[in-house]
């Protein structure tokens, strides 16, 4: 019949399925190497990058796992191919072979081995469509338990990651202690999600042993926000230090940005004086002049400057009558 079973197509399917699976478990081992000796170098960095180290070993575990389902694959295939004959010129399938065949069904879309997806239409088209069903909702609890375990979507546990970690800076002899500690109920919870707590601080310029003492330190669980305290950008910068301004003027004694006491003298009391007329006599022989300021005791050097002091000094000197009068005898 037409797309029907046919062994001479099963057969050959499930030898090269075998070699198929070998190459990708080969494959995938010798990345595995390369991957840890790169988890080994992140956590012997100063600081060591612990997260994505992390990270890193949650793909291994899943590599891990795969490769250890496709052996079991592997000899599920060979122990297929031997028993052809039985397979045959069985209509219904061996009882013990159920767990095999509906193995192989259900793990054909979860490997990237193109192989196993043929061998699942031969056996369905030899067991039917009921069979492939119960295959692939596991009815009966006829999958092997090992293979849907290691081929879960579901994360590895986060004491798991950690153990790899340790495992892998004993292999290599990198000295590293975790810097998170796991409570109990997250060593069987799945990883946390990164919050950057690794992450070096200002690692494009290369600044950040200079500006670590600024950085906070991170003291709380891996699943919670950091318990400090996270710096102001102002704190990177240095103020200068208090200095005492010995030069009087009214300094403020503190920073160079805070306000300055200016000195700023008192209005006069009275109206402004011309400082034109009172600046020098129109005559230098002025008798009655000499005769002022003799009587009110003042010299002829205060004669050509004792306006200019009046008017400069404030408070301090003549009153306003003085100098109307002053004036009054100028005018005579």
């Amino acid at each position: 019949m037409f797309g029907g079973f046919n062994s001479s197509k099963l057969k050959p399917q499930l030898k090269m399925g075998v070699s198929r699976i070998q190459i990708a478990s080969n494959k995938k081992s010798a990345l595995l190497k390369q991957n840890m000796r790169e988890i080994a170098l992140m956590l012997s960095e100063d600081p060591p990058r612990e997260e994505k180290a992390k990270i890193r070993a949650e793909a291994l575990i899943r590599d891990d796992n795969m490769i250890e389902a496709y052996e079991i694959l592997q000899l599920e295939c060979e122990l297929l191919h031997e028993r052809i004959k039985l397979i045959e010129y069985s209509k219904l399938c061996p009882p013990d072979l159920v767990s095999v065949v509906s193995t192989l069904m259900w793990a054909a879309h979860r490997v990237d081995i193109p192989e196993l997806l043929e061998i699942r239409k031969q056996f369905r088209a030899k067991y039917g469509k009921q069979f492939e069903e119960d295959a692939l909702s596991n009815a009966g609890g006829v999958l092997n338990e090992r293979v849907v375990t290691k081929l879960s979507v579901h994360p590895p546990a986060a004491y798991l990651v950690q153990t790899y970690l340790e495992r892998i800076c004993e292999q290599f002899e990198v000295t590293w202690s975790p810097k998170v500690k796991l409570s109990t109920n997250e060593m069987i919870e799945p990883m946390a999600a990164p919050i950057g707590y690794s992450v070096q601080v200002a690692q494009g310029t290369g600044l950040g042993s200079k500006l670590a003492p600024h950085n906070y330190a991170y003291t709380g669980s891996e699943s919670g926000a950091p318990s400090g305290s996270i710096p102001s950008p102002m704190d990177h910068y240095h103020w200068p230090d208090e200095k005492k301004d010995n030069g009087g003027g009214g300094g403020s004694g503190g920073n160079d940005f805070a306000e300055v006491d200016i000195f700023v003298p008192s209005a006069p009391s009275g109206p402004a004086t011309p400082t034109s007329t009172m600046a020098s006599p129109t005559t230098g022989n002025n008798k009655d002049d000499d005769d002022h300021y003799d009587n009110n005791g003042e010299g002829h050097d205060e004669h050509n400057n004792g306006a200019s002091g009046a008017g400069s000094s404030g408070s301090g000197g003549a009153t306003y009558d003085d100098l109307a009068a002053r004036f009054q005898m100028l005018k005579k």
